[in-house]
């Protein structure tokens, strides 16, 4: 009887579901890349010019230095990120007093929004700078760099916690005892058995963090605007101040938004691919 009521009624719940995808999504993101294609102010002035905006990309140095910016940090910060994650939780799952008042606290930043983290990281590291006698964040590539890099650890090391939480706190307890049964020390222990066991957290964990350090744009606003002269400018704000800085280069900022798509596409199909072929098969 269920059955047949939802063989006959599924079209009713699933056409909202459908049309907000189509509208919200797959429509916008078709007319993004013939966007790429062509020149306009609005859309409604806009002129085909082929791959006229794509051979401007080759000929803009910012894009191929914040590319390269992008690229670099988003890999060290995913490291970074992920391996502070790791062993805090690795921490935090010993059963010590005071582990959950730990895991708030930790977390409590994830739910703060970049923009505002932002401004309040610039200010403090703007001050401890100017203490020390060091240029300012907006002054200093690599001090405004490092300066990003410390905001993202500290908005997403709580997040990726939980998540490698959840893979230790799933792992068979008797699998650890026999391994510690067979003599395994601490070191191979956690090489043999915890790291294979959380590869599935670890695959997550590497796609958010590799994504989320492509896709920075709020902090990066707030923390240097890209300065000095856009060396610290990463390349989600490269497209934001080519469509909305450049009069006359909004196609040339929507072909940097369709190849940004594409990079940061084959990046985590990679990393999925790497990293899923090692996860433990329970």
């Amino acid at each position: 009887m269920v059955g047949r009521t939802i063989k006959k009624w599924w079209p009713v719940f699933v056409l909202p579901t459908f049309a907000a995808f189509v509208i919200g999504f797959l429509w916008p993101f078709i007319w993004g890349i013939y966007l790429s294609f062509c020149k306009f102010t609005t859309v409604q002035d806009v002129t085909f010019v082929g791959f006229s905006n794509y051979s401007k990309i080759l000929l803009d140095s910012t894009f191929s230095h914040s590319f390269w910016l992008t690229v670099v940090f988003a890999f060290v910060s995913s490291i970074l990120i992920n391996v502070l994650a790791f062993f805090i939780a690795l921490a935090l799952t010993k059963g010590y007093r005071g582990t959950n008042a730990f895991r708030t606290v930790f977390f409590m930043p994830n739910l703060i929004g970049g923009i505002v983290l932002g401004y309040i990281w610039q200010t403090l590291l703007n001050g401890l700078l100017s203490k020390w006698g060091q240029p300012l964040l907006s002054l200093s590539a690599k001090n405004g760099f490092i300066g990003m890099l410390i905001l993202l650890m500290w908005q997403q090391i709580g997040y990726m916690m939980i998540i490698y939480i959840a893979g230790i706190q799933n792992i068979p307890g008797e699998l650890i005892e026999a391994a510690q049964i067979d003599g395994a020390n601490k070191g191979q222990l956690l090489k043999n058995v915890i790291i294979p066991m959380v590869m599935p957290s670890i695959t997550i964990c590497t796609f958010l963090t590799l994504t989320n350090g492509f896709k920075l744009f709020d902090q990066n606003l707030a923390l240097t605007n890209g300065g000095p002269d856009k060396m610290s400018e990463m390349l989600a704000l490269n497209i934001y101040y080519t469509f909305y800085g450049r009069t006359g280069w909004e196609g040339v900022g929507q072909a940097k938004a369709v190849i940004f798509f594409i990079i940061v596409g084959v990046i985590a199909l990679i990393q999925n691919k790497l990293t899923t072929s090692k996860e433990v098969q329970q």
